[in-house]
């Protein structure tokens, strides 16, 4: 079995528009960061996708915003690697 390793980017590497694409194109990607939403019971992902950048460096912002991109990204990956087996 191979073991497989992922490293995530931390604050200071966020940006607005990250992970839209993750949202706009995949199913999984749109579950992740809706789910996100509704437990914070706000947009997080309205903030990411084009919000104001002097909003997202607040780290109350940045580290939640990287988490749900990171999520989104490790829930697409493990849809993909399942389709193929």
């Amino acid at each position: 079995m191979k073991k497989i390793a992922f490293v995530f980017p931390g604050q200071g590497s966020q940006k607005i528009g990250m992970g839209k694409d993750l949202y706009l194109k995949h199913r999984i990607g749109k579950e992740i960061f809706d789910n996100i939403d509704n437990s914070l019971n706000e947009k997080l992902s309205d903030l990411i996708f084009d919000g104001k950048e002097e909003d997202l460096q607040l780290t109350r912002n940045t580290q939640p915003a990287l988490l749900a991109v990171s999520m989104a990204i490790v829930k697409i990956i493990e849809f993909e690697l399942k389709k193929k087996n």
